[in-house]
């Protein structure tokens, strides 16, 4: 009975250790970093946005987008599920499909929607 339990005490504590880097050290990325990083948005494999490098060219420039979407929520709606307002669009239901949280769909729409 000793030996299971100090078993399980290493076992545990060294599962808070190998966590612990992860929490202490994580910091909470940018709506840029969010909208820029290939593991998350990667908005610009398509689109053109400023202050990006390498962008592409399949969807539209995302310049002005105040003036485009003067409703910012018709904005995150268009990013969350593009298929909404068009059925055949090629941009990935990011929100309907879980791709990404809510909280990074936020996060792209605001720094989409300063540019």
């Amino acid at each position: 009975m000793k030996k299971t339990i100090s078993s399980i005490s290493v076992v545990v504590t060294l599962a808070i250790l190998f966590m612990m880097p992860t929490q202490v050290g994580a910091k909470e990325m940018t709506g840029e970093e969010v909208t820029f990083s290939r593991k998350f948005g990667n908005c610009l494999s398509c689109h053109m946005i400023p202050g990006g490098s390498l962008p592409g060219t399949i969807g539209p420039p995302l310049l002005a987008m105040k003036a485009r979407f003067p409703n910012k929520a018709d904005l995150r709606k268009q990013i969350w599920d593009a298929t909404i307002k068009n059925p055949d669009s090629i941009m990935p239901p990011f929100g309907k499909q879980q791709v990404l949280s809510e909280k990074q769909i936020d996060q792209i729409t605001d720094f989409i929607y300063s540019k």
